[in-house]
C-alpha cells in the first residue's frame, strides 16, 4: 500500500473567519486513507481549541502573527522552514496573505515539492497608500513564481490577480469557500425573540455579520441603521462579531442615538437561528474574498444588501436577487434596506432568488473533494 500524501496547511491565525473554519474543515475531513494532514498556525486564535480536536497534529509558530513585522516575520519564516524540513511534506498549501508569502517561501527553501495557496481575498485592496498596495503586489507576483497551483474562492479575485500579473492563469484554480448548506436551506422564519437580546416579536431585523476590523466597515452598517431608524421605529439592527474596534462603534450607536436599536452581540455560534430570525441582511465590507455570512445568508432565502465588492458581486446580481451598493455610501445602503422593508413581495422573490444562487459548488464537502483532486494532479505533474 502507497504511503500516505503528508500535507501541511499554514494559516496565520485561527480566527472566527470563513477562512480559517474552512482550513479547519479540510484538515478535519480530508480522506485518511490517503492524506496525513498538519496544521500549523500562530497562537492565540479563537478557534485554538477547535484546531485540537480536528484529528491532526497541530503546530504552533509563536512568532506567526498578522501585523507586519520585520523582526518577527523573519523568525517566523526561520521557524517555518525548520518546521517543514522536519516534517518533510509532500504537499504545503497557504492560507491567508501572511502565511501565505511566508510560508511557501518556507516550503520552496525546505524542498517541498508541492507548493499551493489560497487566497480568500488579499493582502492588498484599494483603501491602503498606493506604495503599500504596490508592495503587497509585488510580493505576491514574486511568491506566485514559486506556487505550483494558485486557489481562488471568487471569480472576481481571479480576475484581479490576472490582469495583476500574479501568476500564470494556467495554474488557476476556483475552489468555492464552502458552507454546510444543510442548516440553512432547512431555516422556516421565525417571528419570536432570539436567545440574549431584548428583541420582540413585533420588531423586524437588519443583521450583519463579521469581525471588528476595518475590512468589514462596521460603522457604514450603523449609518445605514441610522437612515432606517428614522422612517421606522420597529426595526432593530443586529451585529454579530466582535473586536478591538468595539468602543468605536459603540460611540458611534450613542452618538447617533441608536443604543436602543443597535445589538452588538458579540460572537455567537447560532448563526442559524440568527439568520431566521432576520428580515434583511447587510453587509458593508470595503473588500471580501467570498463572504462565509453572506453566502450563508443567501442560502437561508433572505434578501441581501451588500458592497459591490469581489467575491460579493460572484454571488449577488444587482436588483435580482440582491442589491450591490458602491462602497462608501452608507445612505444608498439604507435606501435600498428600506424598499426590502416596504415592499414584502420585491423582498420574497429577491431571496427566493439568492437561495438558489447557492448550488452545489458551494457544499463545504465538495470544497474538500476538490483539493484532494488538486493535491493528486499537483503530485502527479510533479512526478513528471
Amino acid at each position: 500500500m502507497p504511503s500516505k500524501v503528508k500535507v501541511v496547511h499554514i494559516v496565520t491565525l485561527l480566527e472566527l473567519g470563513g477562512a480559517q473554519r474552512n482550513t479547519l474543515f479540510t484538515v478535519r475531513c480530508l480522506n485518511r486513507n490517503r492524506f496525513a494532514p498538519v496544521l500549523v498556525c500562530g497562537p492565540g486564535g479563537m478557534l485554538d481549541g477547535e484546531a485540537a480536536d480536528a484529528g491532526a497534529p497541530v503546530r504552533f509558530i509563536p512568532s506567526l502573527g498578522r501585523a507586519v513585522n520585520p523582526l518577527s516575520d523573519a523568525r517566523a519564516f526561520f521557524q517555518l522552514r525548520a518546521l517543514l524540513k522536519e516534517e518533510r511534506p509532500d504537499i504545503v498549501h497557504t492560507h491567508s496573505s501572511k502565511a501565505g508569502i511566508l510560508g511557501r517561501w518556507a516550503a520552496r527553501a525546505a524542498g517541498v515539492p508541492v507548493i499551493l495557496h489560497t487566497f480568500h481575498g488579499f493582502g492588498f485592496h484599494r483603501e491602503q497608500k498606493p506604495w503599500t498596495r504596490a508592495a503587497f503586489v509585488a510580493a505576491e507576483k514574486g511568491t506566485a513564481r514559486i506556487s505550483t497551483a494558485l486557489i481562488f474562492v471568487s471569480r472576481a479575485n481571479w480576475e484581479e490577480a490576472r490582469d495583476r500579473g500574479i501568476g500564470r492563469e494556467d495554474r488557476y484554480r476556483l475552489i468555492r469557500s464552502g458552507v454546510s448548506l444543510g442548516p440553512f436551506r432547512d431555516l422556516r422564519r421565525r417571528r419570536g425573540p432570539l436567545s440574549g437580546l431584548p428583541l420582540g416579536s413585533e420588531a423586524r431585523l437588519i443583521t450583519t455579520i463579521g469581525p471588528f476590523k476595518p475590512q468589514k466597515n462596521i460603522r457604514d452598517f450603523i449609518r445605514a441603521a441610522g437612515a432606517v431608524a428614522q422612517r421606522h421605529s420597529d426595526v432593530r439592527f443586529l451585529v454579530v462579531g466582535d473586536g478591538r474596534g468595539r468602543g468605536a462603534l459603540e460611540r458611534e450607536i450613542r452618538r447617533r442615538g441608536l443604543g436602543e436599536r443597535v445589538f452588538l452581540a458579540g460572537w455567537r455560534r447560532d448563526i442559524p437561528d440568527v439568520l431566521a430570525r432576520t428580515d434583511v441582511f447587510c453587509l458593508t465590507s470595503l473588500w471580501e474574498g467570498l463572504p462565509r455570512a453572506l453566502v450563508e445568508a443567501m442560502a437561508s432565502g433572505l434578501p441581501c444588501v451588500a458592497n459591490d465588492v469581489d467575491g460579493c458581486r460572484d454571488v449577488l446580481k444587482d436588483g435580482v436577487n440582491g442589491f450591490l451598493i458602491p462602497p462608501g455610501h452608507p445612505l444608498t445602503t439604507a435606501d435600498r434596506l428600506l424598499r426590502l422593508l416596504a415592499e414584502e413581495g420585491l423582498a420574497g422573490a429577491m431571496g427566493d432568488r439568492a437561495r438558489a444562487a447557492i448550488g452545489p459548488e458551494f457544499k463545504i464537502e465538495g470544497m474538500v473533494a476538490a483539493q484532494e483532486r488538486l493535491y493528486e494532479e499537483s503530485l502527479v505533474l510533479q512526478s513528471r
